[in-house]
Parts: C-alpha cells; structure tokens; sequence
C-alpha cells in the first residue's frame, strides 16, 4: 500500500524556512501571500497500513514540534 505523509512545523512553533520565503515573496514581486509554512512530504509503501502511525510518531515526525498527517489513496 502506497501513503503519503505530510509533516508540518506545530502552530506556534518557529519555521526559519517559511519566514525566509515569506521575506523573500515581495521582493520577488509576489504580494498578498502571508503565514508561510515549510514541511516535508513523505511518500512510502507499506504491506500493514497499521505500521504508519508508530512509523511517523517514532521516526518521521517529532511529535514535541511536528504535526503529521497520513494519507491513504
């Protein structure tokens, strides 16, 4: 089974990479965009679906700063 798992800074928790772009966005000419946030997207096959949770919790995320999300097609 193929997933997909989105990892995102938690609100409230300092993104440096998603300020940068913000900063970077009207100089480039591009306004009106605002609250710009950085993760990852993680893309695996597993046999057993109930594998993703303790995956993501003990090796992909950082619970204390990430938020995650598993999609399943």
């Amino acid at each position: 089974m193929k997933a997909r798992v989105l990892i995102r800074p938690k609100a409230g928790i300092l993104d440096p990479q998603g300020i940068a772009v913000e900063r970077a966005l009207p100089a480039l000419g591009f306004t009106g965009v605002s609250q710009v946030h950085i993760g990852r997207l993680v893309e695996l096959e597993v046999e057993d679906s109930s594998q993703l949770e303790p995956i993501c919790r003990t090796l992909l995320a950082n619970p204390l700063i990430e938020d995650y999300e598993i999609q399943e097609p």
